[in-house]
Protein backbone atom coordinates (compact mmCIF):
# COMPACT_ATOMS: atom_id res chain seq x y z
CA UNK A 1 0.00 0.00 0.00
CA UNK A 2 3.02 2.25 0.60
CA UNK A 3 4.62 1.63 -2.98
CA UNK A 4 1.16 2.89 -4.64
CA UNK A 5 1.17 5.77 -2.26
CA UNK A 6 4.52 6.86 -3.30
CA UNK A 7 3.91 5.61 -7.36
CA UNK A 8 0.76 8.02 -7.11
CA UNK A 9 2.79 10.83 -5.85
CA UNK A 10 5.34 10.11 -8.42
CA UNK A 11 3.16 10.63 -10.87
CA UNK A 12 3.34 14.36 -10.78
CA UNK A 13 6.69 14.01 -12.95
CA UNK A 14 4.58 13.05 -15.90
CA UNK A 15 2.13 16.22 -15.63
CA UNK A 16 5.25 18.66 -15.09
CA UNK A 17 6.77 16.70 -18.20
CA UNK A 18 3.31 17.55 -20.16
CA UNK A 19 3.28 20.90 -19.06
CA UNK A 20 6.86 22.21 -19.96
CA UNK A 21 6.26 20.24 -23.50
CA UNK A 22 3.54 22.22 -24.26
CA UNK A 23 4.92 25.71 -22.17
CA UNK A 24 8.59 25.17 -24.71
CA UNK A 25 6.31 24.57 -27.92
CA UNK A 26 4.37 27.64 -27.68
CA UNK A 27 7.21 29.52 -26.93
CA UNK A 28 8.96 28.51 -29.90
CA UNK A 29 6.45 29.18 -31.85
CA UNK A 30 5.85 33.12 -30.47
CA UNK A 31 9.37 33.40 -31.24
CA UNK A 32 9.40 32.09 -34.93
CA UNK A 33 5.90 34.74 -35.14
CA UNK A 34 7.89 37.86 -33.45
CA UNK A 35 11.68 37.11 -33.22
CA UNK A 36 12.06 40.87 -31.64
CA UNK A 37 10.21 39.42 -28.64
CA UNK A 38 13.19 36.75 -28.25
CA UNK A 39 14.35 37.77 -24.89
CA UNK A 40 11.00 38.23 -23.29
CA UNK A 41 9.26 35.24 -24.14
CA UNK A 42 12.25 33.25 -23.11
CA UNK A 43 12.44 34.83 -19.64
CA UNK A 44 8.47 33.97 -18.92
CA UNK A 45 9.13 30.55 -20.59
CA UNK A 46 11.84 29.86 -18.00
CA UNK A 47 9.47 31.07 -15.10
CA UNK A 48 7.11 28.93 -15.77
CA UNK A 49 9.09 25.94 -17.12
CA UNK A 50 10.61 26.59 -13.06
CA UNK A 51 7.06 26.86 -11.75
CA UNK A 52 6.01 23.68 -13.04
CA UNK A 53 9.55 21.49 -12.15
CA UNK A 54 8.50 22.48 -8.86
CA UNK A 55 5.29 20.81 -9.12
CA UNK A 56 7.41 17.52 -9.68
CA UNK A 57 10.32 18.39 -7.00
CA UNK A 58 7.15 18.41 -4.38
CA UNK A 59 5.60 15.12 -6.11
CA UNK A 60 9.03 13.25 -5.76
CA UNK A 61 9.27 14.78 -2.15
CA UNK A 62 5.69 13.52 -1.14
CA UNK A 63 6.96 10.04 -2.67
CA UNK A 64 10.16 9.58 -0.76
CA UNK A 65 8.20 10.83 2.48
CA UNK A 66 5.72 8.43 2.17
CA UNK A 67 8.07 5.72 1.57
CA UNK A 68 10.10 6.40 4.41
CA UNK A 69 7.53 7.81 7.01
CA UNK A 70 5.49 5.36 6.90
Amino acid sequence: MIALGAGLAAITGIGAGIGIGLATGKAVDAVARQPEAHSKIMTLLLLGCALAEATAIYGMLVAILVIFML
